[in-house]
């Protein structure tokens, strides 16, 4: 698991000071971009060789707001690993009284440019298998 530190900026809410809910998902993608950057897998490499990661499912729980300025942590884990996709789940916490905002689940798979699913070459499953083996 990984957890990444952040402050709910204003542009985050709506006309009540609320986080608007897409933002969640933002959230997510920061934590999932961070982890594969710790396991030592850049999203920019990836796609230097031709390799893409759609999500094909994603989820979210709400279970309190999160409100402009608040510091928030967003935890990441990497919950399944296969050759052809991964599977991440998450928590968004409030830092101040760790109130739980809401947690999360996303599934990517591994494509080619053209969208057809592939498997994750070496060394790239391997490093990401060493971040699983982690958890």
């Amino acid at each position: 698991m990984i957890t990444i530190r952040e402050k709910v900026r204003f542009v985050e809410t709506d006309m009540m000071g609320v986080v608007h809910h897409s933002n969640y998902f933002r959230w997510f993608e920061m934590g999932r971009v961070e982890f594969l950057r710790q396991a030592g897998v850049l999203l920019l490499d990836l796609m230097a060789d031709g390799i893409l990661f759609p999500i094909t499912d994603v989820s979210c729980q709400y279970r309190a707001s999160a409100k402009f300025d608040d510091s928030i942590l967003i935890e990441a884990t990497l919950a399944e690993l296969s050759k052809a996709k991964m599977i991440f789940t998450f928590r968004i916490l409030r830092e101040k009284d760790g109130a739980l905002l809401a947690t999360g689940r996303t599934q990517n798979v591994f494509a080619d440019t053209q969208g057809k699913v592939i498997r994750l070459p070496e060394p790239y499953y391997g490093k990401l298998m060493i971040g699983l083996s982690r958890e």
